[in-house]
Order: structure tokens, then C-alpha cells, then sequence
């Protein structure tokens, strides 16, 4: 595969793992936890809050560019629910850090990257026919 097309692939691959990311951060975004200071027996009885992950692409020595995937700090934040069993005494509930709105920018990116790549791919390979073309 010539350097071009792996470099496209590569970001359509980082295009796709930025999507599921984001899309995990979503469909987790109200799967809030206890406190990391509530009591032991509170702790070990529910589990803890989901961690809202973010994707940071880097250029990889080769050319391309890869997802590197980390956690989001700080992972939770503290809102208020008292209705949850194991809110504190002052109602408060550790929520994954998740920003709907940034959320819906990294979808947007990643479906633009993983058509772009598309693309680059798709002229390539038009302009290799066309060069067999010539030459036949």
C-alpha cells in the first residue's frame, strides 16, 4: 500500500475511534456514581460513576496520525441528586465531566476526518487508473 493510503487510513481509523469515544461519553453521560469520599460500605455497594474518556490524535513517525485515547480531568464532578441511595448528606452524587456540546463538535470532526480521508482515498485511487491508463 503506497504511503498515501496509509496515511488516509490511519486517519480514518482515528476518525472512527474519535467517534466511539465520543459516543460512549454520551450514552454514559447520566451514569453517576457515589463520591470518591463516600463511605466504604457506600462505595463497594454501587459502582462508581463512569469516567469520561477524550481522544487526542498524534502524528505517528511514519506520516499519519493515530487516536491516543486518555481519561478526562478531573473524570467526575459533583451534582447534585438527592433522590440517589448514595448521595451524600448534602445530596451530592459524583457525574461523569461529560460536555454534550463538545460532544456533538468531536462527532462532527470525526464523521469530517473519516470523509476526508475517504476522499484522498478515492482520488488516489482515480489517479492510479489514470496513470495505467496512460501507460497501457
Amino acid at each position: 500500500m503506497s504511503s498515501i493510503l496509509a496515511i488516509a487510513a490511519s486517519g480514518m481509523l482515528a476518525a472512527t475511534q474519535r467517534l466511539q469515544v465520543s459516543a460512549e461519553n454520551v450514552a454514559n453521560a447520566n451514569s453517576d456514581g457515589p463520591l470518591p469520599t463516600a463511605s466504604p460500605a457506600i462505595v463497594a455497594q454501587y459502582p462508581a460513576a463512569y469516567v469520561a474518556q477524550r481522544v487526542d490524535q498524534v502524528e505517528t513517525a511514519g506520516g499519519g496520525t493515530r487516536a491516543a485515547v486518555t481519561s478526562v480531568q478531573p473524570g467526575t464532578v459533583a451534582a447534585y441528586d438527592p433522590a440517589a441511595p448514595y448521595a451524600d448528606a448534602n445530596g451530592r452524587v459524583a457525574a461523569p465531566n461529560v460536555d454534550l456540546a463538545s460532544e456533538a463538535v468531536q462527532q462532527l470532526v470525526a464523521g469530517s476526518a473519516f470523509a476526508f480521508n475517504a476522499d484522498v482515498m478515492r482520488v488516489y485511487s482515480k489517479m492510479m487508473q489514470s496513470l495505467v491508463d496512460v501507460t497501457a
